[in-house]
């Protein structure tokens, strides 16, 4: 196997044991780039040069010489970090997010930042500024979004790790439809500082800045490197990180659901699921069928925020604008634009209910702390497409990608690890989800599923 496929832990040890050099490693994710990327379509900012000259002059830490990629919303000092947008075009900060400053102070090497759907609102990763981003297992087919070209990249080993950011599911998707892990974290556990736009409002709680790579030990390094209370952040958690033995992860009693009884599941999806109960049953966990009864109130409210709200928030930078708009973000605009108009006293009730809703679910998730389930009713769709038929129902396009959406509604950490597979080849990942602010635990289920089912090297390349 090429080294640039490796896990970021085991290029690390490379980089320890001195049988590569960071210069060496970079150039092979180089060549890789200039191989695949001509094909994938992951990167909005590539200098092969500017790569270089960071592998000189590498800073010691944890992640000494390690190359990684940032998703084009997380400002990234002398990259582009337009959102996928031709209303920003030429955006490039002159500092850091927080994040991205943490990953350098760790030694790691930024190889450019990667594309996503304009201003994030979509699951397929396609724009008017970079074009479109296609699936390394099968490029008539997207990557998801808003992550995706951080998926693709690091799947086809044009990255060794990255990150993404996640309001409805735009780390999960993405890695669910490439065949890689993530981390969607509790709000606050790695701080969201630098993120584009603000995770401010209603983002703060719903959206955060997640870990992507091809394992979930990858994972957990890089949230470790990541978490910790940023003391400028008003939404920051001062949790301190934790390790999770065996002994006590075993112990954690794990709810399991194949769907939600609204919308339909793929028989693939349904067995990926089982086969995971199965494999952590066989490792000694208490699993059992459970389904909390607050997740459809969650989507809801996930709705009303994300969309509307997100429309909103959108409305004075696209004024005046519109004929520059890409279909995608069209899309949503007209998606939001068939809700019902908010009104102060909705949009108060939406908000008040929100802690209600909370307060039910970690009252239901006494008894099962942890939950395993889909992470979208499908695998990775074709560009363009908008709804399916799926056990002989129609499923409509944010329908499918509901299972993620209810844990950013609820604040919950959330990680997606590659099991199954579609019968076209296609990856098929499962999702542990937790309480908030419980993300190790998340991670230690997940890490166990990672080394029963785990990664493999997409077709090309």
């Amino acid at each position: 196997m090429t080294v640039t496929l490796l896990s970021a832990v085991e290029q690390l040890a490379l980089l320890r044991q001195k049988k590569i050099s960071p210069l060496e490693l970079v150039e092979e994710h180089i060549t890789r780039i200039a191989k695949l990327d001509p094909v994938l379509n992951a990167f909005a900012d590539f200098d092969a040069d500017r790569v270089r000259k960071q592998a000189r002059a590498v800073k010691q830490g944890v992640l000494s010489g390690l190359p990684v990629t940032i998703k084009a919303s997380i400002e990234t000092a002398g990259h582009r970090c337009e959102i996928g947008s031709v209303l920003l075009r030429g955006q490039v900060p002159k500092q850091s997010a927080v994040v991205v400053d943490r990953l350098c102070e760790a030694g790691a090497m930024v190889l450019g930042t990667t594309n996503c759907p304009e201003l994030l609102m979509a699951y397929e990763t396609d724009n008017l500024l970079y074009g479109r981003t296609n699936n390394p297992w099968d490029t008539s087919r997207t990557p998801g979004g808003s992550s995706g070209g951080e998926a693709a990249a690091i799947a086809a080993g044009l990255s060794a790790a990255g990150l993404g950011s996640d309001s409805g599911g735009s780390v999960r998707e993405p890695a669910h439809f490439s065949g890689i892990c993530a981390l969607k974290p509790t709000p606050g556990r790695i701080p969201s500082a630098g993120h584009l736009p603000p995770c401010t409002g209603p983002f703060s709680s719903l959206g955060a800045i997640g870990p992507m790579a091809r394992t979930i030990a990858d994972v957990q390094l890089l949230f470790d490197v990541l978490a910790g209370q940023d003391p400028c952040d008003p939404t920051g958690a001062p949790v301190a990180r934790k390790s999770v033995p065996w002994e006590e992860a075993r112990e954690l009693s794990i709810g399991w659901l194949e769907e939600d009884g609204l919308v339909p599941v793929t028989a693939e999806t349904r067995q990926a699921v089982r086969d995971a109960a199965t494999a952590l049953e066989r490792r000694g966990f208490r699993v059992k069928p459970f389904r909390p009864s607050v997740l459809e109130a969650a989507r809801r409210l996930w709705d009303i925020f994300f969309v509307q709200c997100g429309a909103m928030f959108y409305g004075p930078l696209i004024a005046g604008r519109e004929n520059e708009l890409s279909p995608v973000f069209q899309d949503f605009l007209a998606i939001a634009g068939s809700r019902p108009p908010l009104s102060a006293g909705s949009l108060l009730q939406a908000w008040s209910e929100c802690d209600g809703v909370r307060r039910r679910f970690l009252e239901e998730m006494r008894e099962c702390p942890l939950l395993l389930l889909p992470v979208c009713s499908i695998p990775a769709f074709r560009h363009g497409e908008r709804q399916w038929t799926v056990e002989g129902k129609p499923l409509a396009y944010l329908d499918a990608m509901r299972f993620t959406q209810w844990f950013n509604l609820l604040a919950s950490p959330a990680a997606v690890v590659p099991v199954g597979q579609s019968p076209e080849g296609l990856p098929i990942g499962v999702q542990i989800a937790g309480r908030p602010y419980e993300d190790e635990r998340v991670l230690a289920v997940a890490a166990v599923l990672d080394s029963e089912f785990g990664y493999r090297p997409p077709p090309l390349g």
